[in-house]
């Protein structure tokens, strides 16, 4: 059911703007009452990266008045695999430099803001409000509350997405929807932030690049659809997407009634220091089980469980049932291994992408989905204690609880090989 439209319709286009944009004046959803109000719209484009990409190209190719850039990272050669708005000569630019370039170039008469900031619970209400929505490609889960919340303070639609390697999912959230209709935002989702580290980013676990084109251009395709009030957006609906058999699946959000949000100003249930890396894919974008969603399996990291993912971490007990072990306490543990002094089994609990890109000499892989498994603990002897490390810790310490319950002694890398790598 398509919802009332988000911007008032701007002036008569002129004949250059109608010949421009005369295969939008054909479609009898849009004509050119829809292309004036697109010509009239404001929207903040969070993240310059993978998602956001497609996302800015199509919504300036749209006729989109104003687009607001939001980056604080500069283009780099890993990048442009998916981040198709820059090109090899941006490397080392600012990527709202690069993308700004790049869109009027492709639409001269577009306004673009360039925000090159790290949005934080001080600024981000006020950076956002002169938009009339949002877009979310950012790649951490401080910025991705961060902005939901924002956005639920100031009432203005969001649209989410999320990738993790080859699966994605998308939907539209919006604190104060038109009358008849329930809030919902990523808080119904997933209630709680997740600790950084909880699951690989796309640095760590890989993304497809063509899929955040794919997932890109369905954002800009939302956005225009709630800018003209035009066909059915994704606003009480997750769309799921698993590229590689080429499936989708659409499944229902239920409000849970009690989305955290700031009173005005305060900040009170944002998160600080989120940054906007910007390379769209997420890997995952949850906390434990989705809530809100109706009839659906829950536990792993991507929003709705891609089958490849690793399990979402549990919130740490009180009384941790394992022990920490320091950088240096391994390494010279490790040492005593060497010369027959010490005993133990190193278990890497990443997945084999991340295993092959670096590891701890000595370490036996076993991604955490096997770590959890009796299978996967088939190799272990209980009289032999286990340290455990991951990237940076959460997922090392779901797999020592595990051990623990299963009766073997274990051990947690404190900080994971991110901080063995500091030695």
């Amino acid at each position: 059911m398509a919802l009332p439209p988000l911007v008032e319709p701007g002036p008569p286009l002129t004949r250059v703007e109608a010949e421009r944009f005369a295969r939008h004046l054909f479609l009898p959803q849009l004509g050119e009452l829809g292309q004036r109000r697109l010509r009239a719209a404001k929207v903040a484009v969070i993240g310059v990266g993978g998602l956001g990409s497609p996302a800015l190209l199509y919504l300036a190719g749209a006729g989109v008045s104003t687009l607001g850039l939001f980056d604080d990272d500069v283009v780099e050669r890993s990048n442009l695999h998916r981040q198709v708005i820059h090109t090899v000569a941006d490397i080392g630019r600012p990527k709202v430099d690069s993308g700004a370039e790049h869109l009027l170039a492709l639409s001269p008469d577009l306004t673009v803001d360039r925000h090159r900031v790290r949005l934080d619970n001080q600024n981000a209400t006020d950076l956002l409000s002169g938009y009339d929505l949002v877009l979310d490609g950012t790649d951490n889960f401080a910025t991705r509350y961060l902005v939901n919340d924002a956005c639920a303070e100031l009432g203005i639609p969001l649209i989410w997405a999320s990738i993790f390697r080859s699966d994605a999912q998308i939907s539209v959230f919006w604190s104060r929807p038109p009358d008849g209709e329930q809030p919902r935002t990523l808080r119904d989702l997933f209630p709680h932030q997740p600790p950084e580290g909880a699951v690989p980013s796309c640095a760590e676990g890989g993304v497809l690049g063509a899929l955040c084109g794919q997932v890109g251009a369905i954002m800009a395709n939302e956005a225009i659809k709630l800018i003209a009030g035009i066909g059915d957006p994704l606003f009480g609906r997750v769309l799921v997407l698993d590229t590689m058999a080429a499936s989708w699946r659409e499944l229902p959000l239920r409000p849970r009634g009690h989305s955290p949000t700031a009173e005005p100003g305060s900040g009170a249930a944002r998160t600080s220091g989120a940054g906007t890396a910007g390379t769209g894919g997420l890997a995952g974008t949850t906390a434990g089980s989705p809530g809100g969603l109706a009839g659906t399996a829950a536990g792993s990291p991507g929003a709705l469980p891609p089958p490849s993912g690793p399990p979402a971490p549990l919130p740490p007990p009180a009384d941790e049932p394992f022990a920490r072990i320091s950088p240096a306490e391994l390494e010279e543990r490790l040492q005593d291994r060497r010369y027959g002094r010490d005993d133990f089994v190193l278990m890497d609990v990443r997945e084999p992408e991340e295993y092959a890109q670096h590891s701890i000499p000595g370490a036996r892989l076993v991604p955490l989905a096997q770590a959890l498994t009796e299978a996967g603990r088939a190799g272990l002897d209980q009289k032999v204690p286990v340290v455990v490390y991951c990237a940076a810790g959460p997922r090392a310490e779901r797999a020592a609880r595990d051990l623990t319950t299963a009766g073997y002694t274990t051990s947690v890398l404190t900080g994971g090989i991110t901080a063995w790598q500091q030695l």
